[in-house]
């Protein structure tokens, strides 16, 4: 009996958030589908780890669009109608933020942030609420028109906010408050999750990411981030997916301009009428399709044209005492000497050390987080891949230490308790480490940077021309919504329904 199937309605390459959001859309719509990870477990970054007994989140701070369970928002929606039953907890705060001169913290809720902003910056609330308001209808728009796509000109009826917003930065929007630049610090924090100084950032994605996390509030699984991707994977099965780990996908097959199937490491050759990538169209257009002639030279334009976003260092630390007494306040913490995001993005390109860093201690999110007496601390930043492709393999186990170092000394400082003294377990999360666990490309955890000459908008317009190869479609963060667990899952989504819109449109064809 063969291992796999004559033939397959889809492969799909990716066995993470993406692929397997691919894979219960096409499930639900009755399609034959086979999922090949490389990996021995699902999830690739959404994943978490034994040390000393005591698992560990790898990777997630923090889920967006998710929302209440009576006023789900998409990703939350989709995991319940797909039956991915999950246990969410809702972050108790937005963030504290610890910058010069201010030391606050934020909660979500439109009129909670802008009253919080405006005792630490008195006479900023209704600027405030007014530019949260914004957001939300920007939010609201891009929530609509990504389903509802619609001409330009009743896009200027319906959309008007949308679309008078869309050809600014986060920062000339955000200048037109006229704000103090400690009330603008206070609302910049989050710059750091998608990837671009606010000079260069379209306000389009900042009103989305401040809508979403702020207005809505963030969540965490109970039991980490592999909760999703267990789940996912044992409803797909459930469902008729046939899901194969430690299987590497080496070459997408191309025939007269169209994918037909895929060879895998070990000389497997499985068929099917479409693939979808989780893979880099860096790495699938420079060495996966076979043969190399089907790569149309746009292609390799295309992805070198796109800048890669932002990579992930983390030091994860259990430590031997409860987060009160370590003097450990919020869950989620901010630090940096400057909120000037351009100024960190150019630091970002470097080997530290670093002036931006984000700290999370699962404990205040999750009770369960670790054994009672201990807590969960990660230090974490996110530099671009630049600097860390320049590490030569015999300095890398020298330049990870000295980054962690200081790090940790970094928030030693700030809490006023030695870490070093307290740590159980400890674990350092370098570019490296994503790019072996997860064949990232470069280590990049957060796909192609969003720009005012690329993001969500023009990648929408022309995401028919860069369909290079037929029935070849690309999820994970790199695909058109771009970073964060959040956005894969929609990534994952838009990569099932142009599978799914391409059927019928052929069919309807015969």
């Amino acid at each position: 009996m063969n291992f796999y199937k004559d033939h397959y309605d889809v492969i799909v390459i990716g066995g993470a958030l993406a692929g397997l959001s691919s894979a219960l859309m096409l499930a639900e719509k009755g399609k034959d589908v086979l999922v090949l990870e490389r990996h021995n477990l699902p999830g690739g970054i959404a994943s978490s780890f034994v040390r000393g007994g005591i698992e560990i989140e790898a990777a997630l701070h923090e889920m967006m669009s998710i929302g209440e369970k009576d006023n789900r928002l998409k990703v939350g929606k989709f995991f319940d109608d797909m039956g991915v039953d999950i246990e969410w907890l809702k972050v108790p705060e937005a963030y504290h933020a610890s910058l010069p001169g201010l030391e606050v913290t934020l909660h979500p809720g439109l009129e909670t942030f802008a009253r919080e902003v405006d005792e630490a910056v008195p006479g900023t609330y209704r600027k405030v609420l007014d530019l949260l308001n914004l957001c939300t209808t920007v939010f609201n728009s891009v929530n609509e028109l990504s389903i509802h796509p619609m001409s330009k000109a009743k896009m200027l009826l319906k959309h008007e906010a949308f679309v008078k917003t869309a050809g600014y930065t986060a920062q000339e929007v955000i200048d037109s408050f006229d704000l103090p630049k400690k009330a603008q610090d206070l609302l910049a924090p989050y710059w750091i999750y998608v990837g671009s100084g606010f000079n260069t950032l379209p306000f389009t994605i900042y009103a989305v990411l401040m809508a979403d996390y702020v207005g809505f509030g963030s969540y965490i699984p109970r039991k980490f981030s592999h909760e999703m991707s267990l789940k996912m994977a044992e409803r797909a099965e459930a469902m008729g997916v046939q899901i194969e780990y430690r299987q590497h996908v080496d070459k997408i097959l191309v025939r007269d301009g169209q994918a037909y199937g895929v060879r895998t490491a070990r000389g497997d050759e499985i068929y099917a009428d479409y693939v979808i990538s989780s893979s880099y169209p860096n790495k699938v257009y420079t060495s996966m399709i076979e043969p190399a002639s089907a790569v149309p030279a746009k292609a390799i334009k295309m992805v070198n044209g796109r800048r890669l976003s932002l990579t992930a260092f983390s030091v994860i630390m259990i430590l031997d005492d409860t987060a009160e007494h370590l003097g450990i306040r919020d869950y989620s913490v901010f630090r940096g000497d400057t909120m000037d995001t351009d100024a960190l993005y150019e630091d970002l390109a470097g080997l530290g050390p670093y002036r931006y860093l984000t700290c999370i201690c699962h404990n205040l999110g999750n009770d369960t987080a670790t054994p009672p007496g201990t807590c969960s601390y990660s230090i974490t930043t996110l530099p671009r891949v630049d600097g860390w492709k320049t590490v030569k393999a015999e300095d890398y186990d020298k330049v990870k230490h000295q980054v962690a170092a200081q790090m940790i000394d970094d928030m030693s400082e700030y809490l006023g308790v030695k870490l070093r003294d307290h740590i159980l377990e400890i674990v350092i999360e370098t570019p490296m480490t994503v790019n072996r666990y997860t064949n990232a490309w470069n280590g990049c955890i957060y796909g192609y940077a969003h720009t005012m000459e690329d993001h969500i908008i023009a990648r929408l317009q022309t995401a028919e021309e860069e369909s290079f190869i037929k029935h070849l479609e690309f999820s994970g963060a790199h695909a058109i919504s771009g970073d964060g667990m959040g956005p894969a899952v929609t990534n994952g989504r838009k990569a099932a329904k142009n599978v799914l819109d391409t059927m019928a449109a052929e069919e309807a064809l015969k």
